[in-house]
């Protein structure tokens, strides 16, 4: 790791990778700004230091960050921004953002409580998932931990983190980060489901480990682009009885968060694996996280295909209804996400361009929404644009759904 002088650190400035504190403590998460405060502490506590394997992220010049020069070798004076391009012309690493981006550089920062603790739920299960290929123990409070801080982002924050699942650009940690979003998407359904508090901390557990068999399975095999072999498609077929075996013989975890495992891959139609359960016979916990990992994986990147947008992921869902999944947790879901969901990017009848903020359960057509591209091809940043709240505007409606990396090429 590259060694930065606390001295040389200023709020705003944003690096690649994550900033550690004595290799090992978290102090920013990559491509997330130094806070004023960041630096007050590690000055409190006598922290001369702090280090990364990331370099600096240059802004455009429209964006308003005051970047300095930062000591990245620990050695003689820091760096002026200027020598920092110069060394770093061509280098891939460095980062670049639009005025309109998937996720945008402002909104990161204004929202940055919210995202800071969406990172930190993905490095804390990652933290456990390599604690596990490394055969460490991992202490049983420490899921009990990320699934009720979890829980609590998710009722204070509301349709925020999910705009992340759809809107975040988290590198790195493909398991982690897909096991939380599956649980943040899991436990919405449940909530929506009136479930008991204690029945959705056990959705939420066992959604956070339903892929953790996983691990166990050879990286060409998860990664491969082309069809599996009947072996392959076995060893995949395996993944939930082996996360299984890990949640409750291995880690000692209750039955409840297993079943969830065990069964998230069951069909409705009872066409499933592995036990070709149906109906009301699959745990409720599981037809809910069947639901939640479908639609995260649809519109995630993965190594053979590129994701899905959100309304099609959701319109595919809709099609499996009393197929693969349960009619009253399909329903559940279009409730508390739309047809829309939080984070999509729509063109209006107007010609404007909005991102989805918010969904009303009662009308999953009709949702709130904030321009980013007006009729007259006016470019806004995330909370400068106008706010459609269509179901007060009777003569706007949504004519179609957008790629998110369409409008990015609009910046």
């Amino acid at each position: 790791m590259k060694t930065i002088a606390v001295s040389s650190l200023r709020p705003g400035l944003i690096f690649t990778e994550p900033v550690y504190i004595d290799d090992i403590n978290l102090l920013v998460p990559a491509n997330i700004a130094v806070r004023k405060k960041d630096i007050q502490q590690l000055i409190s506590w006598g922290i001369e230091t702090v280090a990364t394997d990331g370099d600096i992220v240059i802004p455009d010049e429209n964006d308003n960050l005051s970047m300095v020069g930062v000591n990245v070798t620990g050695e003689g004076k820091p760096i002026s921004q200027a020598m920092y391009k110069t060394a770093n012309t061509g280098n891939a690493a460095l980062i670049r953002k639009k005025t309109i981006s998937i996720l945008s550089l402002r909104e990161v920062q204004e929202n940055q409580e919210d995202y800071l603790t969406y990172l930190k739920l993905i490095e804390e299960l990652n933290k456990i998932f390599d604690a596990y290929s490394k055969k460490k123990d991992i202490p049983l409070r420490s899921i009990d931990i990320i699934a009720n801080r979890l829980l609590a982002a998710v009722r204070e924050q509301k349709g925020r983190i999910i705009g992340f699942i759809l809107g975040g650009e988290v590198e790195g940690y493909p398991l982690a980060k897909s096991s939380i979003n599956t649980a943040i998407l899991s436990a919405r359904i449940a909530m929506a489901l009136k479930l008991a508090p204690h029945k959705i901390l056990q959705v939420i557990s066992g959604s956070l480990l339903h892929d953790i068999g996983m691990l166990k399975l050879p990286k060409n095999v998860l990664e491969r682009e082309g069809e599996l072999s009947a072996g392959e498609l076995q060893l995949i077929q395996a993944h939930p009885l082996a996360s299984y075996r890990i949640i409750c013989k291995e880690l000692g975890l209750p039955d409840d968060a297993g079943v969830v495992a065990y069964q998230h891959h069951e069909r409705w139609d009872g066409n499933g694996y592995p036990r070709r359960l149906a109906g009301a016979n699959i745990d409720l916990r599981a037809r809910i996280v069947a639901v939640a990992d479908a639609f995260e994986a649809m519109v995630s990147e993965k190594p053979y295909r590129t994701p899905m947008e959100g309304s099609q992921a959701v319109k595919a869902l809709y099609a499996d209804n009393g197929r693969r999944f349960d009619p009253e947790v399909i329903k559940a879901f279009i409730r508390t996400m739309g047809i829309y969901p939080i984070g999509s990017f729509v063109k209006l009848n107007n010609n404007a361009i909005c991102r989805v903020l918010s969904v009303e359960a009662n009308s999953p057509l009709r949702p709130k929404m904030e321009v980013l591209i007006d009729e007259n091809d006016r470019t806004f940043r995330p909370g400068e644009g106008k706010v459609y709240d269509l179901l007060q505007e009777k003569d706007v409606f949504i004519l179609c759904a957008l790629d998110p990396k369409e409008i990015a090429k609009h910046g």
